[in-house]
């Protein structure tokens, strides 16, 4: 019996408990799980999903002082008062290193609440792709692509790093099934824009993510997301600690 590769353009499109015994991955290209990925790849200890400011703020005044980092963004820049914004290079190794970071986003965050009732929470971007897809083909029953899209509109990148990894788990694992049409669009997305980089620039670039970046000034960021595979790390969020570490 084939497993189904369902591609999610936007997590308002999950229908109700359509993730429970399924394996779900969250894509936030530009910039969030991209920005997980790299704080994690740097010796981040984890970060915690915070669905507000005040939320934030308040679970990070209770660690202990020196071991916490607040980190986000609204309306794509730094918040004020934050230690770090959404720019995957904010987050150095002398940075995060040994801290827990208290993120909270604009679009990112919210798609890893909408796909927190899966029995597996993966956390994908374009620059730790294969290895997602290394992790999710070990694990049986469905996997679910989350887009989390901008403004409660479908995303070219989120959908293209989706079609990515749906299209590698079909290519590896003949029991996997990629036939949904919405999986249909990603893939060929994929196949046309993703497997070369600057194919992959130019895409992230004319997407309303990246021209959202541009305006704001930070247009540098988007080379560092479009770069696939620069992490061999899967970051995980453990729902019952409401926590993303890395994979075990």
């Amino acid at each position: 019996m084939s497993s189904p590769i369902q591609v999610h353009l936007l997590p308002a499109l999950i229908e109700p408990d359509a993730l429970r015994d399924a394996t779900a991955v969250v894509i936030d290209v530009l910039r969030a799980t991209s920005t997980i990925v790299h704080a994690l790849a740097q010796g981040a200890l984890g970060v915690i999903p915070c669905a507000g400011i005040d939320e934030a703020q308040r679970l990070a005044e209770q660690q202990l002082p020196g071991t916490a980092l607040l980190a986000g963004e609204r309306c794509g820049l730094p918040i004020p008062g934050f230690d770090l914004g959404n720019s995957p290079n904010e987050f150095s190794a002398q940075a995060v290193q040994g801290k827990k970071i208290f993120m909270t986003t604009t679009n990112g965050t919210r798609a890893l609440i909408a796909a927190k009732t899966a029995r597996r929470v993966l956390v994908a971007a374009l620059t730790n792709l294969s290895q997602v897809v290394v992790e999710a083909r070990q694990q049986a029953g469905p996997v679910h692509l989350v887009c989390a899209g901008t403004d409660g509109r479908i995303t070219l990148e989120d959908a293209l790093c989706a079609g990515g990894i749906a299209r590698w788990l079909q290519h590896f694992g003949d029991d996997m099934d990629a036939s949904d049409d919405a999986t249909q669009l990603a893939i060929n997305l994929y196949e046309t824009h993703g497997p070369d980089y600057d194919r992959t620039f130019d895409l992230l670039r004319a997407s309303r993510g990246g021209r959202n970046l541009i305006d704001c000034g930070l247009g540098d960021d988007i080379s560092n997301c479009a770069r696939q595979d620069r992490f061999d790390v899967v970051p995980e969020l453990f729902v019952e600690d409401w926590e993303i570490r890395l994979a075990k």
